[in-house]
């Protein structure tokens, strides 16, 4: 194992040429300023919005390997389409990953670096996926005593964009919520969540492993958008519940307008008069990832009074300021092995997350599939 005083630094570059290359280079590390410390990193996760900037919307088939077994290549084939939406990040080697944990090697001057030294803590800030980062104080976590890196990885981008959900559907005013994609690590963490603090939570998955997972962790309503069920399912959920708010994983095709649709028709099961104009209850649907890149359909069957809009985690967190995302961050740390608890299915290396069989594994971004990468394994 080096000293830190360099490493390895996995960086993602799309050039002018319509090429994307994903290649390790070997990187000095900053020596820490007053307020920073050095870390070791030995986790880090490979999330959807990694991948975002990891490959996008690349042609994977066309994916070649070159380079050694120490210092692979991938190469592939950047869409037309894809590279008119880029042109900001053409010819810039960029860093990846946004969050990980490791053990602090190194520390700045103040009491606070110093009080880290040795410390096993998480980090967000991005350049993850490298086997060094020098970071500030204030963007680490000491995590507490008998938590591992791998156990603290996933502290940041998962763990708050549930909580964040549940923040946002009280402060619009909702009572439950509906979440898509409801099986995965975020998804599990939701439920725990729900069920803690009795918010209703209507789970959308698409088949019945997906569904037997969550039955596992305690979700009280789950419905299978791939039934011939499933409208009657989620609308009877949605009486039940009350949920009035979305958020959804998938993005393209029919789903937002299937939920918006129940929403409309659960409200009309109870409305005391009909309406033209379709019911008077808000409905709203924030989309929050792109699982599918279709274009998102719309049949406005759901009356006049809803929204379809975005949502993220940054924007969300600067809205809220420090004292609550201070709370919401205690919250995590003290529940990081039971609510927040995050499940991989391997860890690789700097060089295997390069291996093209991984590749096409990690990319599908398929439940019960998620990667670690230790970029000091080995």
């Amino acid at each position: 194992m080096s000293d830190g005083t360099s490493g390895l630094q996995l960086r993602s570059l799309l050039k002018q040429s319509g090429e994307l290359e994903l290649s390790l280079v070997n990187v000095p590390t900053p020596e820490p300023a007053e307020d920073e410390v050095v870390v070791r990193v030995e986790a880090t996760p490979i999330n959807p919005s990694d991948l975002g900037l990891l490959i996008g919307p690349a042609d994977m088939s066309t994916a070649k390997v070159s380079g050694t077994a120490e210092a692979p290549v991938v190469t592939a084939k950047m869409p037309d389409a894809a590279m008119r939406m880029m042109a900001a990040r053409l010819d810039q080697s960029m860093p990846v990953g946004n969050e990980g944990a490791g053990v602090v090697i190194r520390t700045g001057s103040s009491d606070a670096a110093k009080a880290l030294m040795g410390k096993t803590v998480s980090m967000i800030g991005g350049a993850m996926y490298a086997q060094y980062r020098t970071i500030k104080v204030r963007d680490v976590m000491e995590l507490p005593a008998g938590t591992t890196p791998a156990d603290g990885a996933s502290w940041f981008v998962n763990p708050l964009t549930a909580l964040g959900m549940t923040e946002t559907m009280r402060r619009e005013n909702h009572k439950a919520l509906v979440h898509t994609a409801a099986a995965s690590n975020l998804g599990q963490m939701l439920n725990k969540i729900c069920i803690k603090d009795g918010i209703g939570l209507v789970n959308i998955v698409r088949s019945r492993e997906q569904a037997d997972i969550l039955k596992k962790v305690g979700a009280k309503y789950v419905v299978d958008s791939t039934t011939d069920t499933f409208m009657d399912d989620l609308t009877n959920a949605l009486v039940e519940t009350g949920a009035t708010i979305a958020f959804d994983a998938i993005g393209g095709g029919k789903l937002a307008s299937q939920i918006l649709t129940a929403m409309e028709m659960a409200a009309n099961k109870t409305a005391k008069e009909y309406s033209r104009y379709g019911s008077n209850v808000y409905k709203q649907v924030y989309i929050y990832g792109s699982l599918d890149n279709r274009p998102t359909e719309l049949s406005r069957a759901f009356g006049l009074t809803w929204g379809v809009g975005g949502w993220l985690l940054t924007p969300f967190l600067q809205k809220i300021g420090p004292a609550e995302i201070g709370r919401l961050r205690q919250r995590v740390a003290s529940e990081l092995k039971t609510t927040f608890a995050s499940h991989y299915t391997q860890t690789v290396s700097l060089q295997e997350a390069l291996q093209l069989a991984n590749i096409a594994v990690y990319n599908k971004r398929a439940t019960g599939e998620k990667f670690l990468i230790n970029p000091n394994k080995g």
